[in-house]
């Protein structure tokens, strides 16, 4: 299914798109990339949908990539004997290790390594941000706080500690047990929430061993702070406001948010921008304009994707979002100034022979009259290469192994196509031909610009350009002998 857009969209399931119909239906409305949200749901309701997803990619014959995304580590208090408590500005709260139930003066908070930690000054943000708590004192197992902001305090809410670098792994023991049960089902992303150090996303890798890509979810000032470090190690980026806002005060996350996109962009990386995009719509079939305004400018930044969560999980109007998101891409993208935008921000990378072809295949493609970049890319290395370049003309991702149609399915621009495997590159100017008529793109009047690495099936051997015409009547069967 050919979009008319390059940015990707995500979209969420949960309870309101669990059938066939309704992700059929999101597919078909613009949802490029499915995302399961470990968090939620028993194995066997993810095994459901991930065979529904699976089950629409061939009924349409269209990839479609799936997303897993991993909880992490949760931190949350303890119980209350009146369920809750409401906490004044300048009050005294303790937070220590004793099991019993809290009061308004103490809670449990059963995490020894968040203690560990904290440090005289530090401070901790439960339920979301709404209360903000700062460290007077502090030893093995207490914390003794002052209450900076006051609220309702009630059982198990979320606590975040945006001073100090937790010494947690990334995954729970919940983590490792659902990473390894999508990796056998076959996903092709797999999200890790919390990442703080590279460290995090290498034991993932480890984890994985190959069977899916790894995406850091960036929501700590820690991984802001080691975000270089961090986006070598990882396959891509997801740009998580939600927490990043709860950690950080809410004015830095719109330029962090830009920062990081550029520098994905830079990497070749593909890079989500995720939470709150249309929040409203989980009541309201109609966005807020500042929604709109949001999702635009994450657009105009150059982003690979953008995301629906609740939104398309539970929300009201699953089909409604998606059908929002994809219009807002389209009229952007159709802006002269979005153009200008997106060429004033490339960044020229040109240290390798790869880098240098898909270079050239951009130019001549907007220099003469090409109607796309057809791409040769087993490994997915090449396309993420072309994307790189955001070109006028759109991408045609080419590969034997489906596999790499699906993980692409999350880079700007490319439409994948899985085709035959080819030993000659005259069979791969002929695929790249056939894919472009077969996707609305060309006429036989038309011409495409076609990359490929010789020899084939070698990852990263980018060497060759052609530019081909795409009269099929000039390709025959025994071309292919």
């Amino acid at each position: 299914m050919r979009r008319h857009r390059n940015v990707k969209i995500v979209a969420t399931l949960g309870p309101a798109s669990n059938d066939y119909e309704m992700i059929r239906a999101l597919h078909e409305a613009g949802a490029d990339v499915f995302r399961l949200n470990m968090s939620h749901g028993e194995h066997e309701e993810i095994r459901a949908r991930h065979a529904i997803i699976r089950q629409v990619e061939k009924d349409l014959d269209s990839p479609i990539a799936i997303l897993a995304d991993l909880q992490g580590p949760k931190l949350r208090v303890g119980a209350f004997k009146n369920g809750e408590e409401e906490l004044v500005p300048g009050a005294s709260f303790r937070l220590d290790l004793k099991q019993d139930e809290g009061d308004v003066t103490r809670v449990c908070l059963p995490h020894r390594e968040i203690f560990d930690a904290l440090e005289p000054g530090s401070h901790l943000l439960v339920n979301d941000g709404k209360i903000k708590l700062r460290v007077k004192d502090c030893g093995a197992d207490f914390a003794d706080c002052e209450v900076i902001v006051g609220g309702t305090i009630s059982n198990r809410k979320g606590v975040n500690v945006p001073d100090v670098v937790l010494p947690l792994a990334a995954l729970s023991e919940k983590d490792r047990r659902d990473l390894e049960f999508v990796c056998e089902l076959g996903v092709d992303w797999l999200a890790l929430s919390f990442v703080q150090r590279p460290a995090d996303v290498a034991e993932a890798r480890e984890l994985a061993k190959g069977r899916a890509a790894i995406l850091s979810k960036i929501e700590k000032p820690a991984a802001v702070k080691a975000f270089d470090e961090i986006l070598a190690a990882s396959d891509g980026i997801m740009v998580a406001r939600g927490d990043l806002g709860v950690e950080l005060p809410v004015q830095n996350v719109p330029p962090i948010q830009k920062q990081l996109v550029r520098k994905c962009r830079t990497a070749a990386k593909p890079v989500i921008v995720a939470t709150q995009m249309l929040e409203s719509m989980i009541d309201s079939p109609m966005p807020t304009r500042a929604e709109v305004s949001d999702v635009a400018t994450a657009i105009y930044e150059g982003t690979d994707a953008i995301m629906l969560s609740a939104e398309s999980a539970a929300g009201s109007f699953p089909i409604e979002a998606v059908t929002t998101m994809d219009n807002v891409a389209r009229e952007v993208e159709s802006d002269p100034t979005y153009t200008d935008i997106i060429e004033a921000s490339r960044v020229a990378e040109r240290t390798t022979v790869a880098d240098g072809i898909v270079a050239a295949a951009r130019e001549i493609a907007e220099t003469t009259d090409i109607k796309a970049i057809c791409c040769f890319s087993q490994s997915g290395t090449t396309a993420l290469l072309v994307a790189r370049e955001r070109p006028r003309v759109p991408i045609v991702a080419l590969t034997s192994y489906v596999k790499t149609a699906r993980r692409l399915c999350l880079s700007w621009g490319c439409n994948c196509a899985v085709v035959g495997k080819v030993g000659r590159f005259k069979e791969a100017v002929i695929a790249a031909v056939h894919a472009s008529h077969a996707q609305g793109m060309v006429t036989n009047e038309d011409k495409v610009v076609v990359t490929a690495g010789v020899p084939f099936n070698t990852p990263g051997s980018t060497n060759i350009l052609r530019v081909a015409p795409c009269d099929e009547k000039l390709i025959y069967p025994s071309d292919f002998e």
